[in-house]
């Protein structure tokens, strides 16, 4: 046997320990595959084109910054898991150098080895990427509102992207292992099993600064949210302060729980509680960088999964412009729409036609001298009663501050109208009047103008005497808007290709919701595709870093357990007392993540008039489910081996 067949066979000889590190390296892999095969995807920029030159940048972008995000994980990563393993391998290393192996020839077979293993993870990961591709672009495809589909393509750039990237990436990880064998002694390196550990200890003063610090980094962001303080130091400030204090809950306050735990008697003396509790304080201070890193890089998918959802909902698109079409029709002294009725009656028409159930109102603003906008009482009444919203009452003299963007509404529900009365002076300055202002609206109504005032019909007659310019505003409400791109379509068509070519300006405007949502969507599916596969492969991370730890004390678990099986531990107990410490590994970090994540989403729904309780539920119950699954994988993985070596 040659000294690589040494190395290779190393390799499959700790397949245990190195299957999660080559499954997740295979896992990374196939993420950058599927940002390299959307990137040289010969229609999908085509597609984005079509609707905004913006989005095409903001694509191309998206992607790039993603495949860098996930390269630098992925090394961040390699790195953790190779020193787990140097770690772990300590005296098997110690030992191959008592029997005459250079330190040299140490580094240059863990360098073989990585590169076996990187060359495999390669080849899985591009060959899976291939073989769901399809797959990938038609899930891809539905994301960015891609009408026709993106196509199947063979993607040779992509494939020489990613093994020329991922082969570089475990070279220059492989170099580095060389770096950390050069630590420690032979001797240090054959008892670095047998060396004892220090009872942990916690500080009282930093466990009750974990929580202090987490609860202020809570009211920082929800004040950021609740009040409008748009600081980005505030929401910074208030992130940061979660993530120290995460550290310390970990570090500290779990350590300093468990130690008050183990002197109440009636709890610490309680059945296996005495071998449960005693190893948890081991457990908690040995791994708690390993807690806080998941619970960190959990809550960050979490979080980034969730808000792209919110953003692409249709709720976000209606919250800005509530109706489905707007027909605009300028009546001017020298521009007059002659097709306003033909074409209204085109619109109800196709509608009917399709199934589309509908309501429609219009209203015709004024402007005063100070670029005020007037609308009639009785118009805003029928544009809410279509919008399910409730009527309005003004005396003479009296006004209604209308929002008519989210940013307006906020400040609006934040600060109120900002003031009890506004001078109003009609266009011509022939005349004022100083307005009471009753209330501010808590719905945009009007989505079109600036600073909008609701007032009488005969406060709007009077400021309306002598204006020649009547823009008409023609509003449908449909229920299900979000179904009508085949009728945007035709509509668009035969309205703006209608008999117009005699005219210097076009007297008339429509618009649709689906329209500004379809391109909404495409930027927000870009996010994402980019958030939910970097999310994916942090969660990905995240359960190996579990993995990686839960092994590393394999060797010392299967000692501890067979001195306790010879004074009468049975399997029953020794399965109850594993499931504990198992499930405090897998689901403390995650339900620190969870609470993490519902303050942020929380915050979220501040900002938006749906509800985000539905992705959120979406979210949180598919990682669990995953983590589950592979929770009761373990554990029988776990037990059996521990069956076959203690019992």
């Amino acid at each position: 046997m040659n000294f690589r067949q040494f190395a290779f066979n190393n390799v499959f000889r700790n397949k245990r320990t190195y299957v999660a590190h080559f499954l997740s390296s295979a896992f990374s892999v196939m993420i950058f595959f599927t940002y390299a095969l959307l990137a040289f995807h010969p229609d999908l920029r085509g597609a984005i084109v079509s609707n905004s030159t913006m989005l095409t940048m903001l694509g191309t972008m998206g992607m790039n910054i993603s495949q860098a995000i996930v390269f630098v994980f992925s090394f961040l990563f390699l790195l953790y898991s190779v020193s787990a393993f140097i770690k772990l391998r300590k005296k098997e290393f110690g030992i191959l150098l008592l029997l005459g192996m250079s330190r040299k020839q140490l580094n240059r077979m863990l360098f073989i080895e990585n590169i076996v293993i990187g060359a495999a993870a390669i080849l899985t990961g591009i060959f899976v990427g291939v073989v769901f591709s399809k797959l990938i672009l038609l899930i891809c495809a539905t994301l960015l509102a891609v009408e026709h589909g993106l196509p199947f393509y063979l993607p040779g750039k992509a494939i020489l992207l990613t093994a020329v990237a991922y082969l570089a990436l475990f070279i220059i990880v492989s170099a580095f292992t060389s770096f950390m064998t050069k630590k420690g002694t032979l001797a240090e390196l054959i008892k670095a099993e047998d060396k004892p550990k220090p009872e942990p200890k916690a500080s009282v003063l930093l466990s009750l600064l974990s929580a202090l610090l987490i609860l202020l980094g809570y009211a920082a962001v929800l004040i950021f949210v609740i009040w409008r303080i748009l600081s980005f130091a505030l929401l910074f400030g208030g992130v940061l302060l979660v993530i120290i204090g995460t550290y310390f809950l970990f570090s500290q306050l779990s350590v300093y729980v468990i130690r008050a735990l183990k002197k109440r008697p009636h709890i610490f003396f309680n059945r296996t509680n005495l071998l449960t509790i005693s190893e948890l304080v081991y457990r908690m201070k040995d791994n708690a960088v390993m807690f806080f890193m998941v619970s960190i890089i959990s809550a960050t998918a979490f979080t980034g999964i969730g808000t792209s959802l919110a953003i692409g909902d249709p709720g976000l698109a209606a919250m800005k412009n509530p109706y489905a079409f707007s027909y605009i029709s300028f009546n001017e002294s020298d521009l007059k729409n002659n097709f306003e009725q033909e074409h209204i009656r085109l619109i109800e028409e196709t509608l009917r036609r399709e199934g589309f159930a509908y309501q429609m109102a219009s209203y015709t603003p004024t402007y005063t001298q100070d670029g005020f906008e007037l609308v009639k009482l009785s118009e805003y009444n029928r544009l809410a009663s279509a919008l399910g919203y409730d009527q309005e009452t003004l005396q003479n003299g009296e006004t209604l501050a209308a929002p008519s963007s989210i940013s307006q509404n906020s400040k609006y529900k934040l600060e109120g109208a900002g003031a009890d009365t506004v001078r109003m002076v009609h266009f011509e300055g022939s005349r004022e009047m100083t307005m009471h202002v009753k209330k501010a609206l808590p719905h945009i109504v009007i989505p079109e103008g600036n600073q909008i005032y609701i007032v009488t019909d005969s406060d709007y007659d009077m400021f309306n005497a002598g204006n020649l310019m009547k823009v008409n505003y023609v509003e449908f409400v449909v229920p299900k808007w979000h179904d009508t791109r085949a009728v945007t379509r035709e509509l668009t068509a035969a309205i703006n290709n209608g008999d117009t070519n005699s005219m210097q300006y076009i007297p008339f405007q429509l618009s649709a919701l689906v329209t500004q949502w379809v391109e909404s969507r495409q930027t927000n599916g870009i996010l994402l595709i980019v958030s939910g596969l970097v999310g994916i492969v942090f969660f990905t991370f995240a359960a190996s870093f579990i993995y990686f730890r839960l092994y590393a004390d394999l060797s010392r678990d299967e000692e501890q357990y067979r001195m306790i099986s010879k004074v009468g531990l049975s399997r029953k107990e020794l399965a109850k007392t594993v499931t504990r410490q198992l499930g405090l590994m897998f689901f403390l970090p995650l339900l620190v993540a969870f609470i993490h994540s519902s303050v942020a989403f929380i915050a979220l729904q501040q900002l938006v008039d749906f509800s985000v309780v539905s992705h959120t539920l979406a979210i949180f119950s598919s990682f669990l489910v995953v983590q589950i699954i592979y929770f009761f994988v373990t554990r029988w993985r776990y037990l059996n081996h521990l069956y076959q070596k203690v019992m």
